[in-house]
């Protein structure tokens, strides 16, 4: 009897020389004059393809590298895009784009270990060496988790997903929650948060608020390493108001005082102050969620008791109490002082130079902390 599988149609996507093994899903090669049978006589132990995830082939008998892990990953888990059925236009290979990547669809998102390589975190292993990837879904699809995926349900995709190295990804903040959720580890938690703000993965308050959403910083080990990564973002955040003082020529200003009336209450604790001018930098850092405060060790001195920082709204009164007093307040984020400087320098001179044509604030004592 005769079993010939050989493939006699001549659709069947030629191999590029050269070209990296293509991952298709059996719907594409149907779209190509291939049966059932065909494929499934081709995904033999002796090759010349091998079945990756239900529905899913690699065209190829070689190991099975991270790409093709991330690119099988969304073919599984993602539906074909709107006026996207098959791989015949552009024939650059069946479901991929010009850059190799799972093309043509759409409804998941790597997140976890797999999306902190792909944002190129140390802590992650590099991208050829995946041998897991876990896809966020919406939480309507009816999918299971299979071979090297994990399936992760949410009600929405998170809005900010992009697409880095041709894979559409969660931002890293969302990854590291994701990633945070399963350690257990005190020292890799800590490691991983510092990595994600030190080197600009992502702001301190989005990852912060992230792993709030996330239900995480009831944890211990979590709680301690948020505070410590704030600690460290503040500390990030006034070296580069230093610097951009000194670089870009600012008048020398009082550091890190207390303002109040002579006599009268505190006013409110600022982080650059010029007496002469009347104006105040403050900056905008992540503070500790009133959620997590109970959980955090109390500073020297307080009693026992930890004392949240201040919220937004107590920021907005005591900027508008120190304006009504002269006094201009000028909020200068992280982020900002890390990625327009220059911006901000002019913001701050501005503000420096308006105070020579208003009338004279009422006399504020600019006090150590």
């Amino acid at each position: 009897m005769n079993h010939d599988t050989s493939l006699s149609s001549p659709r069947v996507l030629p191999r590029t020389p050269g070209a990296e093994p293509r991952v298709v899903t059996g719907a594409q090669l149907r779209e190509e004059g291939l049966t059932a049978a065909q494929v499934s006589g081709r995904c033999t132990p002796r090759g010349p393809w091998q079945q990756l995830l239900p529905g899913v082939y690699l065209l190829d008998t070689g190991p099975v590298g991270g790409r093709e892990r991330l690119r099988a990953a969304l073919l599984y888990a993602g539906r074909p895009a709107a006026g996207r059925r098959g791989s015949r236009s552009g024939r650059e290979g069946a479901g991929t784009d010009r850059t190799g990547t799972a093309a043509g669809t759409e409804g998941a998102a790597v997140t976890g270990v797999a999306a902190l390589a792909l944002h190129g975190f140390a802590a992650a292993p590099p991208v050829p060496a995946l041998t897991h990837v876990d896809v966020l879904v919406p939480r309507t699809r009816r999918l299971r988790t299979a071979g090297f995926v994990r399936v992760v349900r949410v009600a929405l995709l998170p809005p900010e997903s992009s697409v880095v190295d041709g894979f559409p990804v969660v931002p890293a903040e969302r990854a590291v929650a994701d990633v945070v959720a399963g350690l257990d580890d005190p020292a890799a938690v800590r490691l991983l948060l510092a990595e994600a703000a030190r080197d600009g993965h992502c702001e301190p308050a989005a990852l912060v608020a992230e792993l709030s959403a996330a239900k995480l910083l009831g944890r211990p080990a979590v709680a301690r390493a948020v505070e410590l990564l704030l600690a460290e973002g503040r500390s990030l955040a006034e070296e580069r108001l230093y610097t951009l003082v000194r670089v870009h020529g600012l008048p020398e200003p009082v550091w890190n005082v207390d303002l109040r009336l002579p006599g009268g209450p505190h006013l409110g604790s600022v982080d650059a102050y010029w007496p002469e001018e009347a104006v105040a930098v403050e900056l905008d850092t992540a503070r500790a969620p009133r959620c997590a405060a109970a959980s955090w060790p109390a500073p020297r001195g307080s009693g026992g008791r930890a004392e949240p920082e201040p919220g937004p709204a107590a920021h907005a009164v005591r900027r508008e109490q120190l304006e009504r007093l002269g006094v201009t307040v000028v909020r200068l984020s992280a982020e900002a002082l890390r990625e327009a400087a220059e911006r901000q320098a002019g913001a701050v001179r501005t503000a420096l130079c308006a105070a020579r044509d208003r009338r004279p604030a009422a006399y504020v004592e600019a006090l150590p902390r």
